[in-house]
């Protein structure tokens, strides 16, 4: 499975650096990128001065950049690496660059498309004027540079006009998904002390109304400083009642944007805060993490414009929500000239053909998922690229959770062998993907298939050797343009530091490695391959094992819809490893297909991967982004009294109290 991709914006790029860096060196286009990975990490200075000059930053920028390598990156240390020092620009000027000369103006920037089938469409030539028109009345109701806006929505168009309207002015962003309980957002966009609320008053999800308009109330009264709420109401729900309106006033969206204002955009420094992006919560207050306007810009137009070839000729769709840092990421589309779609309603309603059929309607060429959603389109036995006309799809991204090797090959398949899977991590801390697939190289299953341009990423052994085909833990060793401006109200970066840099693991010495916190083993040829959290790693018999390696194995059950694995450690060195499961309807789950699970581990596997029981679960926790609760649930487990598991950053609080009965209940 290749990419067919030729004469992209990756071969632009490259003919215009140094011979000895250039690809076609070789005729394997995974050799020649190894070349180039490897430049890009040991001169960053450079690397990143050429993808400035590459898209133009200059034309953006209010001050051009000057020569030398200190213009670029003066400072390398981690933390508090210095990157384009007296640089001033704005995210929003890329965008505009984009509307000012799109061959089509009358094209669509950003679709909003709801459960029902609905659709909400600004075009190139109208966004600038919606743009202004939202950044006048932020204005008019007091917002400068460095307040906050903050949004209780859910995937709407709206909520991206909100946002370029805000980052136009050098105000901070600062999203939560409607989903969350209103007390969930409040601990969340409640220590920004936001200026502006967004709120909806509801949207449709699984074929049900979600009336939101109480949890908006009970939002704007935990939020003391508000000066303005603005309303976002969508027909299919009753709207706010704003005789009653007690508290800041209240404006409508659709009357802000009716008359079009001439954006006026400020310049600001580099690193001025664009966003404040959150941590799950799921065991302390949840981190605010800020980004700045440079790095973003920067980070964004490599992984999109450079790794995913998207341009203005692209509809970019990414399924996702305000909570998630995908939101975020999907507005690269915008970044580089793409239209950009966004999508409230579930993933699977009606059915699980639901969104690939939104990729036909739209001519989607690059779709961004999660395993879930396609392995409940093999489990419903879709074939996609026979069912519709996907024949524009060029690439399908997948992230969330580790996608399993099989889900490649359906792909391949029953979606198109002319697709290739990207699949991609990174992490809210740097608001982008470490690793993932690549224009014009070679994918491989289960495995990502890159380290990205400027990540200087490394497995290593536990005395800091690098690791090749061995299972280590993920570090960065050299920093980049989106790690993190700081935490909120960090003012000594003392939280920053200890998230990343401060671990028993690295025994006190080299304080400037990023330790991620995956178990990760990099190939020969330079792909990777995640094996899980390396803090919720097995640990049988001394035998460290990779929880998403039994997933693999468990979730291409076709009677398991999903599966969770745990290790616990017991009295005397005892150690416990269930496996929970959740079945597709139909199933059930006896001796046999107990039994089949158990011989598909130990065969694909090794015996000491067998679990030492499959227990049927009322359904698998996770976090409200979708990632497996596997640490905080293994404590639960193990019935230790210091898990301070946060209820509000669950998808599903019900469930705890059941796992928390299976530890109870469990016989050492």
């Amino acid at each position: 499975m290749t990419s067919s991709i030729t004469g992209s914006a990756m071969d632009r790029f490259v003919a215009g650096l140094p011979i000895e860096v250039g690809a076609g060196q070789s005729a394997d286009p995974t050799a020649d990128y190894d070349v180039l990975w490897r430049w890009s990490v040991t001169h960053p200075a450079r690397f990143w001065r050429a993808l400035w000059d590459f898209f133009d930053l200059d034309g953006v920028a209010v001050t051009a950049l000057a020569e030398g390598d200190d213009a670029v990156l003066p400072d390398a240390t981690m933390p508090g690496a210095q990157w384009f020092p007296g640089v001033e620009l704005n995210y929003v000027d890329q965008i505009l660059r984009h509307a000012r000369t799109h061959a089509d103006p009358a094209r669509a920037a950003i679709v909003g498309i709801d459960e029902r089938g609905g659709r909400t469409e600004i075009t190139w030539a109208d966004l600038p004027g919606q743009i202004g028109a939202v950044a006048q009345a932020l204005r008019g109701a007091g917002v400068g540079r460095g307040d906050v806006v903050a949004a209780y929505l859910p995937d709407v168009a709206e909520a991206m006009v909100a946002f370029l309207a805000t980052a136009s002015i050098g105000a901070v962003w600062s999203g939560c998904g409607a989903d969350y309980a209103p007390d969930g957002a409040a601990a969340r966009v409640g220590q920004l002390t936001p200026r502006v609320l967004y709120l909806g008053n509801g949207y449709q999800y699984n074929g049900k109304w979600i009336d939101k308009r109480s949890h908006g109330v009970e939002l704007i009264a935990a939020l003391t400083d508000l000066t303005a709420v603005v309303v976002v109401e969508s027909a299919d729900g009753p709207g706010f009642d704003r005789d009653t309106n007690a508290g800041p006033t209240l404006l409508a969206h659709h009357d802000l944007v009716a008359a079009p204002v001439d954006p006026v955009v400020d310049a600001v420094p580099f690193d001025h805060p664009l966003w404040v992006l959150f941590s799950s919560g799921t065991t302390g207050r949840p981190k605010g993490i800020v980004h700045g306007h440079g790095g973003v810009v920067l980070e964004h137009l490599k992984v999109a414009g450079l790794h995913s070839d998207l341009g203005t000729d692209d509809v970019f769709f990414w399924q996702t929500a305000l909570s998630w840092m995908m939101w975020n990421y999907r507005l690269a589309g915008l970044l580089c000239g793409a239209t950009t779609i966004c999508y409230t309603g579930s993933p699977l309603f009606p059915d699980a053909d639901r969104l690939w059929a939104l990729l036909e309607r739209e001519g989607v060429t690059y779709f961004g998922t999660s395993p879930g959603q396609l392995q409940a389109s093999r489990k419903a036995d879709l074939s996609p690229g026979s069912d519709h006309d996907l024949s524009r799809l060029r690439s399908l991204g997948s992230t969330g959770s580790t996608l399993a090797a099989d889900l490649f090959v359906w792909v391949a398949e029953h979606v198109g062998a002319h697709v290739p899977v990207s699949s991609v991590s990174g992490g809210t801390d740097v608001v982008t993907a470490f690793a993932g697939g690549s224009v014009g190289i070679p994918v491989v299953p289960g495995e990502l298939s890159v380290r990205y341009l400027g990540v200087a990423l490394h497995s290593w052994s536990p005395d800091r050797r690098e690791l090749i085909d061995e299972v280590g833990e993920m570090v960065i060793t050299a920093p980049m343009p989106s790690m993190p401006v700081g935490f909120w109200r960090d003012e000594d970066g003392s939280r920053y530091r200890a998230a990343y840099f401060e671990h028993d693991w690295t025994q006190g010495r080299d304080p400037g490695v990023w330790r991620h916190g995956d178990w990760v083993t990099i190939t020969d040829r330079g792909s990777m391959v995640i094996h899980g959290r390396s803090d919720a790693t097995l640990n049988r018999h001394g035998i460290r094992m990779g929880s998403a390696d039994i997933y693999e194995v468990v979730e291409a059950v076709p009677e398991i819809a999903e599966a969770f694995v745990v290790g616990v450690d017991g009295p005397d060195g005892a150690y416990w490893m269930p496996l929970f499961v959740t079945l597709v309807s139909g199933a059930t789950l006896d001796d046999d297909l107990r039994a089949r699970i158990a011989s598909d581990v130990r065969r694909r596997l090794s015996p000491r991967h067998v679990p030492d029981e499959v227990v049927l679960a009322p359904g698998i926790p996770h976090t409200r982004t979708g990632k497996k609760l596997e640490v905080p649930v293994t404590g639960i487990l193990a019935g230790r009294a210091d898990v301070a598991l946060d209820p509000r950053s669950v998808d599903d609080p019900t469930v705890i109290d059941w796992y928390r009965e299976q530890g109870a209940a469990h016989r050492w």
